[in-house]
């Protein structure tokens, strides 16, 4: 059985005119026991400048992504508003969960075998997402995964040129795949 993730106040202090007390998060799920990482910023608030994401991860859960299979153990980590809404499958990865109704997802395995998986979050660049959405920063990583969300937009140029603007028939398993990156490819 799971033991949710924790949130534990630390003894680090508010910094001076910032009003965020920080906080560090003790995490116990299937695939991490005893990580920890600390909050440093707001949820939601202090972004690179570089990385301007259409979706929070609320609402790509509750749009359908990763085939609903994606943090259903220990959700504890994240607010559970988060999950009022999502769309998740417990047993197994369903692809009509999904927005668009297609798999867009290729399995953990491809990812490791590509090297993209860093070892502190271990499911990969949602994750991270989710980490960083809640504050996390760690400046490395950060650029490294910033990076690769950039070049995901090479498929919305692709949808773009070849997809009439709105048509949410056309090229659905891209337009799924953006939506795992939050981009709201029903823009497009």
């Amino acid at each position: 059985m799971c033991v949710p993730a924790k949130t534990l106040m630390t003894d680090i202090p508010a910094e001076r005119g910032k009003g965020v007390n920080k906080k560090t998060v003790v995490v116990n799920d299937k695939m991490q026991k005893g990580y920890r990482y600390v909050l440093t910023e707001p949820p939601g608030r202090n972004f690179d400048p570089e990385f301007r994401p259409d979706l929070t991860p609320r609402e790509m859960l509750s749009l359908g992504v990763f085939g609903g299979k994606y943090m259903t153990d220990c959700a504890g980590e994240f607010p559970s508003s988060w999950f009022k809404k999502a769309k998740l499958s417990p047993h197994k990865h369903d692809p009509s969960l999904n927005y668009f109704g297609v798999n867009a997802s290729k399995p953990l395995s491809y990812w490791k075998e590509k090297g993209w998986i860093y070892r502190d979050d271990p499911r990969g660049w949602f994750q991270w997402y989710c980490r960083y959405y809640m504050g996390r920063r760690l400046p490395e990583e950060d650029e490294r995964q910033i990076a690769r969300w950039k070049a995901m937009r090479r498929h919305i140029a692709q949808i773009k040129k070849n997809c009439d603007k709105g048509d949410m028939s056309c090229h659905r398993k891209q337009r799924q795949a953006l939506l795992h990156w939050a981009y709201d490819s029903r823009k497009l």
